[in-house]
């Protein structure tokens, strides 16, 4: 479809005036340091499972994520490896869940561990999920996840989710057979979102992969997206006409632009032209502010599926040399 956003040339230029909101670094310092009830949480844990797969170890996991209550996912690794091995964080998309033992075995395949987050409250549409999300919003709340919350920075979904996949990270890097400084996360549409909100949150990253970022210039999507999920947020306001200055103040604490101007490890983006679920002037926007050194691979005549196979090429490429260029061995996790 043609793209009815601005034009690629637009969008490499594009730095629009996008405040950071009062307290953005102490709010997310808090909540990170926050304690969960009654104590210390448990710690992760990995069972292992039959998958029927003899070249790749699956397990299921549970990490301890916000408030301590457990997020669910898959951790694959190659069968036989010994570690200890660069690792690939990967975030889902809008709606999905982790899915089943047996899918997504690229990054296990080519050598890596994988762990595979399963997002809170998710899973509904084509893979399925096991995390539930217990900490409801207010009443009138749209169906869906964006206005989950809204009311205040404290109370929304992505709250609760980047919390997890911090979580998930810091797991991975206690791991034995894991390097911890050769760490990727990674994620399509709304894991690219909070891939780039980790890289704002988690110091030390080896890189990060955003594909086709969703919860980047929150007020702009909000605006010209004609497609879910952007449009909870036009439906929410059409309800409640007086909250705009709220209910934008409260998600620039989750704009994944904000969280670009904090990251500083290598980070391969794609954005797609014709993207109407995320329109390319909101990616560019994270794109043009991310802070650490960036690169980017535009497909111009494609849609929300982005470079799909022929990106995840080059992103084998592209972590197979990340790596290759850090020290060998296990690092000092000091």
């Amino acid at each position: 479809m043609p793209s009815a956003d601005l034009t690629l040339a637009e969008c490499r230029a594009y730095r629009p005036e996008l405040p950071l909101p009062d307290g953005f670094d102490a709010f997310w310092s808090d909540t990170l340091d926050e304690k969960a009830p009654g104590g210390a949480p448990d710690r992760p844990r990995f069972e292992r499972v039959d998958s029927g797969l003899v070249q790749i170890r699956t397990y299921d996991v549970s990490v301890p994520g916000y408030g301590g209550r457990p997020v669910r996912g898959w951790l694959r690794m190659p069968a036989g490896s010994t570690g200890p091995l660069g690792c690939v964080v990967e975030f889902l998309g809008y709606g999905r869940g982790r899915g089943l033992p047996h899918e997504q075995l690229m990054w296990a395949c080519a050598g890596y561990a994988h762990l595979v987050m399963d997002t809170r409250g998710q899973g509904w549409s084509s893979a399925t999920g096991d995390t539930p999300d217990v900490d409801p919003g207010a009443a009138g709340a749209v169906p869906g996840f964006l206005t989950r919350g809204v009311e205040s920075p404290g109370t929304h979904y992505y709250r609760r989710v980047f919390t997890d996949a911090v979580r998930c990270v810091q797991a991975m890097r206690e791991h034995p057979e894991v390097d911890p400084a050769r760490i990727v996360v990674t994620g399509v549409s709304q894991g690219g979102g909070i891939a780039l909100a980790v890289a704002g949150l988690v110091p030390g990253l080896a890189g990060v992969m955003p594909d086709v970022p969703f919860l980047c210039n929150i007020p702009r999507a909000a605006r010209i997206a004609a497609t879910p999920p952007y449009t909870e947020i036009a439906a929410y306001l059409q309800l409640h006409r007086d909250r705009v200055g709220t209910v934008f103040r409260t998600l620039s604490y989750f704009d994944a632009a904000h969280h670009a101007t904090r990251a500083t490890a290598p980070a391969l983006f794609s954005i797609a032209m014709a993207d109407d679920i995320c329109p390319p002037s909101t990616c560019f926007t994270a794109y043009n502010r991310y802070a650490g050194t960036k690169d980017v691979r535009v497909y111009e005549f494609n849609g929300h599926e982005g470079g799909a196979e022929h990106h995840r090429a080059g992103q084998l490429a592209w972590v197979r040399t990340l790596f290759a260029g850090l020290p060998a061995g296990r690092a000092d996790r000091a």
